[in-house]
């Protein structure tokens, strides 16, 4: 089975007038979910809101709240997000559109970011990419993802515990935990791609096959969607730690140049990787070519060791009257004893010349 190139179909926006809100990806649950997390650093309330309008209240709320929602086929429920928070309509648009590239844009009140969230599938072996967005504002942060995934529980269980910092620090730091908790996902692919390139690499030296071949390609692909994923996003960290905007608080850039650390890491190994990639097919094609060399060779030295057994049995195949050796008793014999002789004699040199 061929991998496909995935490619979402734009052509329903065709016509329409910038910042129309149409949904362009799959959808990946029934119904969107949202869930609501409200905390200072001596409250937390957690709730399951019903309907968009439960977010509202928390606009304007002195402590820190986190809205997440799960599933973004229904474009009303992002309309009213929107106009509640006085959110742009081409934000909007970016946000329902899932093939954006990792980025930030400042709008003075808030601060929105796209990301590529990437998880390891065992059971297909594959990478799964999902788009996260994520604006935050003052007091406030809301994430959309296209589906429910578990990366972002470790960071809740944080805020219902009131272990570490995050419920002593203000949105930008919330903000800040949810981009860590992305790029520590990929050096999880990482590891699990390392393991993947380790196991073609020891079949490619044992026994080079075409099932070889077509798993190196399959890891070349998965780098080459993991760096589209990885590389932008150096830019946006780096943006966000530079930026002078006055929701990013002046600890929360120490963190930030944290994860912009390990971004940097992150690119090095899908680097290395891709190397080390471009260097197994190197070695692959050299090893197919060495074993069709060995053949050609085996070939060529049993033609070489037949040119004379031929020719001989060509001169004697000939059936002259006159010919000497057709009536002589020990001809056949004799011929024989010539022929392998001069059989042995050719292997014997091709042994001495190491040519076999």
């Amino acid at each position: 089975m061929k991998d496909k190139i995935p490619i979402k179909k734009r052509s329903t926006k065709s016509g329409l007038p910038p910042g129309a809100l149409i949904h362009i990806g799959e959808k990946k649950v029934e119904l969107a979910k949202i869930n609501i997390l409200d905390y200072d650093e001596i409250q937390f309330e957690e709730k399951e809101a019903k309907t968009v309008e439960e977010c509202f209240p928390f606009k304007d709320t002195p402590t820190i709240t986190w809205i997440n929602i799960d599933g973004l086929h229904q474009v009303d429920i992002i309309e009213k997000i929107g106009k509640n928070f006085d959110f742009h309509p081409l934000l909007l648009e970016d946000i329902l559109n899932t093939e954006q590239r990792p980025k930030i844009e400042d709008f003075d009140t808030h601060i929105y970011l796209v990301l590529k969230m990437l998880y390891y599938d065992d059971k297909t072996n594959e990478i799964n990419s999902e788009q996260v967005s994520i604006i935050f504002g003052q007091n406030y942060v809301i994430s959309f993802q296209e589906k429910e995934v578990d990366v972002f529980n470790p960071i809740r269980e944080r805020i219902r515990t009131g272990k570490g910092r995050i419920r002593k620090m203000g949105a930008d730091h919330l903000a800040y935990s949810l981009i860590d908790a992305i790029v520590d996902g990929y050096f999880i692919i990482l590891e699990k791609l390392g393991e993947n390139i380790e196991d073609v690499e020891e079949k490619m030296m044992a026994n080079p096959t075409p099932e070889t071949l077509h798993a190196i390609h399959r890891l070349k692909r998965k780098m080459i969607s993991l760096r589209k994923s990885v590389w932008p996003l150096r830019e946006v960290v780096n943006a966000l730690e530079r930026s002078d905007s006055s929701l990013i608080q002046d600890n929360t850039r120490i963190y930030l140049k944290d994860v912009y650390d390990h971004t940097i890491q992150v690119i090095d190994t899908v680097e290395t990787f891709r190397d080390m990639l471009s260097g197994m097919l190197d070695v692959y094609l050299s090893s197919i070519s060495n074993k069709m060399n060995e053949i050609m060779k085996v070939l060529t030295i049993i033609a070489t060791i037949f040119i004379p057994l031929t020719f001989i049995a060509g001169v004697y195949g000939m059936n002259f009257e006159n010919m000497p050796e057709l009536k002589w008793q020990w001809g056949y014999p004799v011929l024989w004893s010539v022929m392998i002789i001069i059989g042995i004699s050719m292997l014997a040199y091709f042994r001495k010349k190491k040519w076999l």
